[in-house]
């Protein structure tokens, strides 16, 4: 059933717009964020958390319906948790996205002021590796569980757009998160800037705190908040081989049913 997902054009098409929704969301965050290296106010924090936020809300409306554009390690890993695709369709979109990360920081490196050293690489701010993790963990958790929420089929109250309300998520964890630990909430995110300058000072960090932090948010969601156990045996179905899509139906090969998601 595996090799029936990776013989699937759809698949690949999923990867794909993961991988460049990864390079375009990167870029345009990053940029925002080394943009004006001599502003070191308050406003650029605002300024920067609503570039991520908003480049999330844009591709995830631009990319949802090719691939869900989770463009999150820690994103898909929760929708993994929660059963709603395959380990292979996860295992692919995660290195996708470690690809686009590190693509996008290698531009944006190549194209930034020559004042200017950083490249939005994720550092602890006067605060241990334990309350880095702790910080990284909650604002990932709000983020997933917004994602979890959100995209629930089983809603009938849900109003306005969905990929707004994700990226003002993203927005939301960049402005609590930022003085504390820069907010990687993105363990690709964190890993583009650190491959290219070749410093993982603490960046594992980046990757437990937000990979913990998805996980949880499936767990909570899924079993205490609003349970859904009746559809046990077909979660795990999905789990194995992915969810049914107009391939398995007709014998087309049209993108899977995936809803929109984000980082």
């Amino acid at each position: 059933m595996a090799m029936k997902e990776l013989k699937s054009k759809a698949f690949w098409r999923a990867v794909l717009a993961e991988l460049v929704g990864m390079t375009l969301f990167i870029f345009l965050s990053i940029g925002a964020a080394i943009g004006n290296p001599n502003n070191d106010k308050p406003d650029q924090e605002v300024k920067v958390a609503l570039t991520f936020g908003l480049a999330i809300a844009t591709l995830a409306q631009t990319l949802g319906h090719i691939s869900g554009a989770h463009l999150n390690p820690a994103v898909t890993l929760g929708m993994l948790v929660s059963c709603q695709i395959s380990l292979l369709r996860g295992i692919f979109y995660i290195l996708a996205q470690m690809l686009g990360a590190a693509v996008a920081s290698g531009i944006v490196y190549g194209v930034r002021p020559e004042n200017t050293s950083a490249l939005g690489l994720n550092a602890l701010n006067n605060i241990t590796p334990a309350q880095g993790i702790g910080v990284e963990l909650l604002a990932t958790f709000q983020l997933v569980l917004c994602v979890l929420a959100a995209t629930d089929k089983r809603r009938r109250d849900v109003m306005g757009s969905v990929p707004l309300a994700i990226g003002l998520s993203v927005c939301l964890g960049h402005l609590t998160a930022i003085s504390f630990t820069g907010c990687g909430i993105n363990p690709a995110r964190s890993f583009g800037p650190a491959v290219v300058l070749n410093d993982f000072t603490n960046h594992w960090v980046y990757w437990v705190g937000p990979m913990c932090g998805g996980v949880a948010a499936a767990l909570i969601y899924d079993f205490l908040l609003y349970p859904k156990m009746d559809d046990f045996p077909e979660r795990i179905r999905v789990l194995v081989t992915g969810p049914p899509t107009d391939y398995d139906v007709n014998g087309t090969d049209d993108p899977p049913a995936v809803e929109m998601m984000s980082k």
